[in-house]
């Protein structure tokens, strides 16, 4: 049997496996679905700043549908393998995942997507509440721009978690790699949208953000579920955000290689 075999045969009872121990360590998911809603936070800030006037090209009904994009997409694009990767690198329990079968990113991937329908549970009835609030929400309904934004969503958890994957690996040179991790998070937070709009940050950020993988990792499917972008910025869009996808992704799985060789089992 071939390699994209066995995936194709093993995906679905990994799924299975990861929804199970998403439910089982319930406590967790609803801890990390809190520390995610930072968004929230922002979106009370904002309101009281565009009260009586517009910010930007923000106003109230602006900023609501805005945040609750961001809070979706935070949710769709969610990932912790870097934590994952660390703990299992000092403890040795790496060893586990290198004797089966997959590929341990295989591993990693499916218990991350896995969490994706427990998310919804608690992210639709907040979207829909949001919605009853303002009488609704001002985003687009067109096809073509909701089909892009859930394959712009996934590019943006692809990216995600294959530069915690990245990062993560980096704890076969050191101890653990997980204080890089909130230097790049704190970068991540300002440049990609999650904190501010990035149509109100300045000329140098704003670019920065396009040029750099922040963007594509949060902000470009916002933009387009948003309506905010034509159908050219869309596509150029979309093609920086695969080619970061595939310049990390090709970068992570040489550092893997290069990472096994070296590694050594901590306890186990």
């Amino acid at each position: 049997m071939t390699t994209a075999a066995r995936v194709l045969r093993a995906i679905p009872g990994l799924l299975r496996l990861g929804f199970a121990e998403s439910v089982a360590y319930r406590a967790e998911f609803v801890i990390w679905f809190l520390s995610t809603t930072l968004p929230l936070v922002m979106l009370a800030l904002w309101l009281a700043a565009a009260e009586n006037s517009t910010v930007g090209p923000f106003d109230e009904a602006g900023f609501v549908a805005y945040y609750v994009a961001v809070l979706v997409v935070r949710q769709l694009s969610g990932s912790w393998v870097v934590w994952t990767l660390n703990e299992e690198i000092r403890h040795g329990t790496l060893s586990v995942r290198l004797l089966r079968p997959l590929h341990p990113l295989w591993l990693y991937a499916a218990e991350n997507l896995a969490a994706l329908p427990l998310r919804l549970c608690v992210l639709v009835p907040l979207v829909a509440a949001a919605a009853w609030w303002r009488g609704g929400l001002a985003i687009s309904t067109a096809p073509e721009h909701v089909l892009v934004f859930l394959l712009t969503s996934f590019g943006a958890w692809l990216l995600a978690f294959t530069i915690q994957v990245l990062i993560g690996l980096l704890a076969l040179w050191s101890d653990q790699s997980l204080s890089l991790w909130d230097v790049f998070f704190g970068l991540w937070a300002i440049c990609s949208g999650y904190l501010i709009p990035l149509e109100l940050t300045p000329a140098w950020m704003h670019t920065a953000s396009y040029v750099l993988p922040f963007r594509s990792m949060l902000s470009l499917p916002v933009e387009i579920i948003l309506g905010h972008l034509s159908p050219s910025e869309i596509a150029q869009g979309v093609a920086v955000q695969w080619l970061w996808i595939i310049l990390l992704g090709t970068v992570t799985l040489r550092l893997w290689r290069s990472g096994i060789r070296r590694y050594e089992a901590y306890g186990a």
